[in-house]
């Protein structure tokens, strides 16, 4: 695809992304998508088709980043308990980030290319493994926002089965604690979703402890 045809692409999706976006704000019925419990109603009306609708909206949620993708999470495990709650996060979530990269990797890429490149001091954006490792380590902290992630990473050289990779490997263990928070949440098990919360708080900090066991380590 040469440069012309990448830009227009990638100019036509934020239009169309950026309209569906205002239509979701506007609508109080579709609103209700991003509310746990108006979800799982919904989720029930149209049977068969839930898996889809959940896939569609997380991917939607990572493209449009001020929409919430957490209650569509814990309503993917709701209604569709811990496995196949996960596998349809896992779907939506890799379908939304791949979207989001692409399109910063349209939009982007070749412009900050040749303005960093180059340059000796932004080599190490060069390794894709070191890129690949980035982007794994982003997606075990919750508080990382999963949609800026995507779309700074198509600005760098990483290689979309790299970025894919890295992306499915990150989010499984929070997909599948999301799921299972959701599960719980049909089980009205009090003690259980509170471990569940507690496992949660733990993914939180845990890459954060690693980081600082490395640092004091190379200081030493």
């Amino acid at each position: 695809m040469n440069l012309l045809n990448k830009y227009l692409v990638g100019t036509l999706l934020v239009i169309i992304f950026s309209i569906v976006y205002i239509y979701f704000k506007q609508s109080v019925e579709l609103n209700s998508f991003f509310e746990v419990h108006a979800l799982k109603a919904k989720l029930e009306q149209v049977e068969s088709l839930g898996p889809v609708l959940i896939v569609v909206l997380m991917a939607s949620a990572i493209v449009m980043s001020p929409l919430p993708s957490a209650p569509i999470a814990i309503a993917s495990g709701f209604a569709y308990g811990h496995t196949w709650g996960t596998l349809y996060i896992l779907v939506g979530a890799e379908i939304g980030a791949l979207i989001a990269f692409s399109i910063s990797r349209m939009l982007g890429y070749d412009a900050v290319q040749k303005r960093f490149g180059n340059k000796e001091k932004y080599k190490y954006l060069s390794s894709g493994k070191h890129l690949m490792f980035f982007v794994f380590i982003t997606r075990l902290i919750p508080f990382i926002s999963f949609d800026i992630i995507s779309y700074a990473a198509g600005l760098t050289k990483i290689g979309y089965f790299q970025f894919a990779l890295a992306t499915f490997a990150g989010i499984l263990p929070a997909s599948f604690l999301l799921a299972h928070f959701g599960g719980e949440m049909a089980s009205d098990d009090t003690q259980k979703l509170m471990t569940t919360v507690l496992l949660l708080g733990l993914l939180t900090v845990t890459p954060l402890i690693i980081g600082v066991i490395k640092k004091n380590i190379k200081k030493q």
